[in-house]
């Protein structure tokens, strides 16, 4: 085994999807605009979007904006109607945070294995998926309808472990949402921020390492978090 694979036997790599995977948080905050716009509610800005909305289940910020109380027949609608905004808005520039396919070659390569910890359902992973051909690098699939508890809850990313069979402390979470990194925190894992929808300083705050794209991580960088004992 070459020495850049020593330190990573029985680890894992944990993605979130949105703003890691793909840079489609632009997108996500446009579509929310949208649908905030035409159904007369207050402007929505991109602090709230990053503070409060991104990397929450869809269905929890639409209780929260449009009422406990609205109905499953609305917020079905709802959410159709945020999706079609969005995928319209992405979709000619759905592409891969730069780095990401050599990254993930590099993983599966070294033996380390990979989870994918989504707040977005099934539909929004295939979404993504079918036009970037990633899906065989992944171990498993955890959306997170399979939880009962949004990030910053540790649960999405302790399941992707425990389906994963390895322990939290041998685990990396990979993530850009305030809440998310505040969750690999939560499940005592070590954390990678990408900085696709918060500055650097800011997402230093919360991970042991901020990255621009996966060219700013290699093997070796990611067997060295599992030297440092604290932060």
């Amino acid at each position: 085994m070459s020495d850049k694979h020593i330190g990573l036997q029985g680890t894992a790599a944990i993605f979130d999807m949105d703003g890691t995977l793909i840079d489609n948080t632009p997108y996500h905050y446009q579509a929310w605009q949208q649908l905030f716009k035409k159904r007369g509610m207050p402007g929505l800005s991109k602090e709230t979007y990053l503070t409060g909305i991104s990397g929450v289940p869809i269905l929890n910020t639409l209780k929260t904006y449009f009422g406990e109380d609205t109905g499953e027949a609305e917020l079905q609608a709802l959410i159709n109607e945020k999706k079609q905004l969005y995928e319209a808005a992405f979709t000619p520039f759905l592409r891969p945070v730069n780095g990401l396919e050599t990254y993930l070659k590099d993983l599966k390569n070294a033996g380390v294995k990979i989870a994918l910890a989504t707040s977005s359902n099934m539909d929004d992973v295939d979404f993504i998926f079918n036009t970037i051909p990633i899906r065989r690098y992944f171990d498993a699939i955890i959306t997170g309808g399979m939880v009962s508890e949004p990030k910053p809850s540790p649960q999405i990313f302790l399941k992707a472990a425990q389906t994963l069979n390895t322990r939290p402390q041998q685990c990396v979470v990979f993530e850009d949402s305030l809440s998310g990194l505040k969750a690999g925190n939560n499940a005592g894992m070590k954390v990678v921020g990408i900085t696709t929808a918060h500055p650097a300083q800011t997402v230093r705050k919360l991970a042991d390492l901020a990255i621009k794209d996966y060219t700013g991580i290699s093997l070796h960088t990611m067997a060295q978090l599992f030297e440092q004992h604290e932060r």
